[in-house]
């Protein structure tokens, strides 16, 4: 074979993010194939790296280092995943070694001993869509494609009460069906299970396998080997399954990729939709992105004309969903409730719950927060009592002297409140209460004695599914176990708590809470029931009283376009101490010119619950860096070179660089 080994190392430096060429020697000959992992010595020590080719000729000036060793013949890294993660590094400023820690897990030896386990796969038949996808426009054409091998791109909005997880269980054996792989991304194990027991009914046992953080390193690795040598051709799984080498991949999907559970929270921080895209994209694969709601996103996606919308006509939407009320939507409740404004339960969510408890129907109850939180509103309307200063939210002082005076200081700015006005109602009394799920299980449980109260999540364990019974299910946003039949009522509490967050993605984060809940009641001819207790007058309520979460994304995408936030420009964010920070904001503008736009800086609030021996000796500074969507390649190169001049010069500093950061607030 050719002489020469082109070498990815696993050195964490940027200025070293190149291949390196190496000698192979001849007792390395056959056992040093493209994608195996190797041993060679770099800067006199040695160290790890992959083995990406094999090539005749160098352009390097000088003798080479050998490669010292083998490590295993197994190919672990697949050419596709090679070119995925270097693309996935170049779009985040990272480094593609940091990539390939994500997309290849650590070798277990005794494991790639093993005989394998795989069993040869029957072919698989195509799906029917006339129960399912047909059900959606442009629902039927999908699935067609999917058995023709071709690369269709979609976005797909489910219906309240759809089984999502038979769906893509049914794209992935059409996908199956035409020779191809599939792949599909889910938020958490829960969803992982309900989609494995889908996969096991429509496509069998032994033709999918699940790729999971919990299942341990041994048996990550024993299935990930299973996916790597081709005997499976379907994958589901978190994450870190959005690298999984599929052979002749021919689908990737996504379901809920507004959950902050993609986000990889170590550098380079690649989001799992980003990934399947540049997957789609690089490999001329099928892409499916879904949900119940819809992200900015997602909608680029589709206004953009890289993918087409899967919806349902609204007659069938107006079917399937059940009657959502939200607080002073018509003049007769407040007649009906005085206190409606200012109660936690109001009226209209009371009756509904003891309706369906009176028809033997388990009832949801979503409340943002776990346990028994403290808070301040005014003692009039209940509304959350604010800063004047920040809108931020006030809280009363952990502790104080006993001849101190207490007042009120803002969670946000710090500034104490010495005389405060409702800007809602106008009154000057504060009242202090207690929210959480904890708190709300015992009121619950005094306002409706004899019916059984169960907790989800929230520092308690999270139930698999409700009893099918008349019963009560507190649970927070996330953690919503499903009913046999579904629930005859959710009640979407403390809206405010959702809505009052600082963050770009505040409305778009809460729809898709509150969707993922009233989606598990039972339809309105049925006496389904949805109570959101927020103003009915607030857009993000609008859309979801008419389920309309495509509406709500085209607004949302074209306020970011209007005041320039992303997906609508590329964003990065720059965190460190601020010298080091301003040098590399210096020279990315000294790059771009013009083309970009540097937001602060900013002090970073310290974390309180941090521990003081890691603290910065200094406060830290964050820069917001903003460019076009056209100019984001050059960007990411420019903090690329920015970040390797720093390591060049052997900077000790760090400086934590993010592009398109999930949170911006």
């Amino acid at each position: 074979m050719a002489p020469i080994a082109r070498v990815v190392v696993d050195v964490p430096l940027t200025h070293l993010d190149r291949t390196f060429d190496y000698r192979v020697p001849q007792h390395l000959d056959t056992e040093a194939q493209p994608g195996v992992r190797i041993k060679v010595r770099f800067a006199g020590r040695p160290v790890d790296g992959f083995l990406l080719e094999r090539a005749e000729t160098t352009e390097h000036v000088g003798d080479l280092a050998w490669v010292e060793r083998v490590v295993s013949p197994e190919p672990a890294l697949a050419p596709e995943i090679a070119v995925l993660a270097r693309a996935v590094a170049d779009r985040g400023a990272g480094m593609m070694c940091d990539v390939l820690r994500l997309a290849v897990p650590p070798r277990h030896a005794r494991v790639e001993a093993e005989a394998p386990r795989g069993r040869a796969v029957g072919p698989i038949d195509p799906p029917d869509p006339a129960a399912g996808w047909a059900r959606y426009r442009h629902g039927a054409a999908l699935l067609e494609a999917l058995r023709a091998g071709r690369a269709a791109h979609a976005v797909w909005q489910a219906l309240p009460g759809e089984d999502w997880a038979a769906r893509l269980a049914e794209a992935a054996a059409a996908t199956a069906s035409a020779g191809k792989g599939a792949l599909v991304v889910v938020p958490d194990q829960r969803d992982v299970a309900a989609l494995e027991r889908a996969c096991a009914t429509v496509l069998g046992e032994d033709a999918f396998v699940a790729l999971t953080a919990d299942l341990g390193p041994a048996e990550r690795y024993r299935r990930w080997l299973a996916v790597r040598r081709g005997t499976v051709p379907v994958v589901i799984g978190t994450r870190a399954a959005a690298f999984a080498p599929v052979h002749d991949l021919g689908l990737v999907a996504i379901w809920d990729d507004g959950d902050d559970s993609h986000a990889e929270p170590r550098a380079p921080y690649p989001h799992a939709r980003d990934v399947l895209v540049l997957r789609a994209h690089t490999g001329g694969v099928a892409m499916l992105v879904a949900g119940h709601a819809r992200t900015a996103e997602g909608q680029l996606l589709v206004e953009s004309g890289w993918a087409r919308e899967v919806v349902a006509e609204r007659v069938t939407v107006r079917a399937a969903m059940p009657r959502i009320t939200a607080i002073g939507e018509t003049s007769a409740q407040e007649e009906q409730d005085p206190a409606l404004r200012a109660a936690r339960l109001p009226h209209p969510a009371f009756e509904a719950a003891r309706a369906a408890l009176n028809a033997g129907r388990p009832v949801l109850v979503q409340v943002p927060r776990a346990g028994y939180v403290p808070w301040l509103a005014c003692a009039g309307c209940r509304e959350t009592a604010r800063c004047r200063h920040c809108a931020g939210p006030l809280e009363l002082p952990a502790r104080a002297a006993a001849d101190e005076a207490v007042l009120p200081s803002c969670r946000w700015c710090g500034r104490s409140e010495s005389a405060f006005r409702c800007g809602h109602c106008g009154s000057r009394r504060l009242r202090a209460a207690v929210v959480g799920s904890g708190r709300t299980a015992e009121e619950l449980g005094r306002a409706f004695p004899g019916v059984p109260v169960k907790a989800s999540g929230g520092g308690v364990a999270v139930l698999d599914s409700a009893a099918d019974r008349a019963e009560l299910v507190v649970a927070t946003p996330g953690a919503e176990p499903p009913a046999p039949h579904g629930y005859g009522a959710a009640l979407l509490l403390d809206g405010w708590a959702l809505l009052g967050r600082a963050d770009l993605r505040v409305a778009e984060e809460t729809l898709r809470r509150w969707m993922a809940a009233a989606a598990l009641v039972v339809p309105h001819a049925e006496g389904g029931r949805v109570v959101v207790v927020a103003p009915s007058d607030l857009p993000v309520v609008q859309a979801l009283v008419r389920w309309d979460p495509v509406g709500h994304a085209a607004a949302e995408l074209a306020a970011r376009e209007e005041v320039g936030f992303p997906p609508a420009v590329r964003m990065a964010c720059v965190e460190g101490p601020p010298a080091a920070v301003a040098s590399l904001v210096e020279h990315v503008e000294q790059q771009l010119g013009d083309a970009v736009e540097a937001l602060g800086p900013v002090e970073i609030e310290p974390d309180p619950k941090a521990d003081p021996r890691t603290a910065p000796e200094e406060p830290e500074e964050r820069v917001l860096l903003r460019v076009k969507r056209t100019d984001g390649k050059a960007l990411a190169t420019a903090l690329h070179t920015a970040q390797a001049a720093r390591t060049a010069r052997k900077a000790t500093d760090v400086v934590r660089v993010q592009l398109d950061p999930p949170a911006i607030g």
